[in-house]
């Protein structure tokens, strides 16, 4: 479906057992497999790629290390946008992705070794519009966050530039709506300019931030600001806005619970990624697959929830399992 990113991809993944709530509450699913430690296994990996994943990769790679104290993996998060090149170009051997891999990113690795980059998902997010802790709005719709952050509004709503015209009042009422976003590298911020602005262009006034704490942190310093981010950079200091979109739910918000990304009901639900290299001729590099094991494991899991994002329930992660399993 256009506007569910999640929607058909997890399918009908029980949702009942999963409690409404945010990350803090979020447990995960009983049936993923432990991880079980190898011999022999050691190296190094590079890791080029989103910044929205780049604490997630750190306390992987902490984990990791843990187990296998003869591996050593470098982690530079600059958003998505930087992967396909260091993937294809072999600098990176992990390149994590807010979004998925546009055709003409992975065009160069196609022509160079014969076959497509392998996308693994390794955590679920839901990007969430943020505002400060202060403000009394409550919920939003899409086509609400497009007038805002949007100069083409493809959805057809007019143009938002006051808390006024959200139906705030008192000192709101007549406060200018400052915006924050992410730079055009993010992967954050290519999926919200698809699937927020119906690929419509944002505003030159928007304040991209070459980071998601970034954006964070302008909200939460900016009584009258806006913003998007991945819900794993939620700080008390911020609001994280339920969300509602024309024709679907007969209207209703909701707010980007770890439930909602998975039953669809959450418009602005995602797969985050680790894109590896994955000869279909050939086993993959041991290395690259024990991280990835390691990632899709109970263990691995965990550390999603740690870091604020949601966990794949264990249908999914014995999917992306077998994507480095086959020869």
């Amino acid at each position: 479906m256009k506007h569910s990113y999640l929607r058909g991809l997890i399918g009908v993944v029980l949702v009942a057992s999963f409690p409404l709530a945010l990350h803090s509450q979020v447990k995960v699913d009983a049936a993923l497999k432990a991880y079980e430690v190898k011999s022999g296994v050691s190296g190094n990996l590079n890791s080029v790629g989103s910044d929205t994943l780049n604490n997630l990769m750190a306390l992987w790679v902490e984990g990791f290390n843990k187990k296998y104290p003869n591996t050593k993996i470098q982690v530079e998060g600059k958003g998505s946008a930087t992967a396909p090149p260091a993937l294809s170009s072999g600098t990176a051997q992990l390149a994590p992705m807010s979004r998925k891999m546009k055709g003409e990113e992975a065009a160069p690795f196609a022509a160079k070794f014969g076959y497509e980059p392998t996308d693994i998902a390794v955590a679920i997010d839901a990007l969430a519009i943020f505002v400060n802790k202060n403000n009394p709005l409550q919920e939003i719709s899409i086509e609400e966050a497009d007038a805002i952050f949007s100069k083409t509004r493809i959805r057809g709503a007019s143009e938002i530039s006051t808390w006024g015209q959200l139906k705030l009042k008192a000192d709101f009422a007549n406060a200018s709506i400052s915006m924050y976003g992410r730079n055009s590298a993010s992967g954050t911020y290519g999926f919200f300019k698809e699937f927020a602005l119906n690929k419509g262009d944002f505003k030159d006034t928007v304040k991209e931030q070459p980071g998601s704490s970034s954006v964070i942190q302008g909200v939460e310093n900016d009584r009258f600001a806006i913003g998007y981010s991945g819900i794993g950079y939620i700080t008390s200091g911020v609001k994280a806005l339920k969300l509602s979109q024309s024709g679907r739910w007969n209207g209703e918000a909701f707010p980007p619970a770890y439930a909602n990304t998975l039953n669809g009901k959450y418009p602005l639900s995602r797969f985050l990624y680790i894109y590896i290299n994955k000869s279909p001729k050939a086993p993959l590099d041991p290395l690259v697959k024990e991280f990835i094991t390691y990632v899709l494991s109970k263990e691995g899991q965990e550390i999603v929830v740690k870091d604020g994002y949601y966990p794949l329930p264990a249908s999914i992660a014995d999917r992306e399992i077998k994507k480095i399993s086959s020869k």
